[in-house]
């Protein structure tokens, strides 16, 4: 079943995850088909933290942060799917396959995720991610999670 959902916001967002800032990689859901896909994305501004480290001569987002964020944005489609079987629980990365990095992202890119299910059994999800800058494609990754 495909339903439509409007955007949600950051305060949204935060009733859902329980992610707070300096960890909360996404800002905003643009689309979700409850139980297939989602679409989110992610302002990146020279005031994130991990800048001050990553590298301070010439900022990049850490690859691992970009997989954190459609981690997240996954972790949304799942909890508003199935509110009964996963929204009291935390998300767990359960592996990670297929990651690439294909391009670097800067302050001032806005870091768009778009996550498509796989499969889906009880509180084990599985989807395919990608994140892209300006329509090109930065990273992708098979994502699989488990709700404990």
């Amino acid at each position: 079943m495909s339903i439509d959902l409007q955007q949600l916001d950051i305060m949204e967002i935060l009733k859902i995850l329980p992610h707070r800032y300096p960890f909360l990689m996404v800002d905003r859901i643009l689309e979700m088909h409850l139980g297939e896909s989602i679409r989110g994305y992610k302002n990146v501004t020279m005031n994130e933290n991990f800048f001050q480290g990553h590298f301070p001569a010439q900022p990049v987002m850490p690859g691992v942060l970009i997989l954190e964020g459609m981690a997240q944005v996954g972790a949304i489609l799942a909890y508003v799917t199935d509110p009964d079987g996963v929204a009291s629980k935390l998300v767990y990365f359960a592996g990670l396959d297929g990651v690439k990095f294909r391009q670097k992202v800067v302050p001032g890119d806005q870091l768009h995720y778009e996550l498509s299910v796989n499969k889906r059994k009880s509180r084990f999800w599985k989807m395919d991610g990608k994140a892209y800058v300006d329509g090109k494609l930065v990273a992708e990754a098979e994502l699989m999670a488990t709700f404990a």
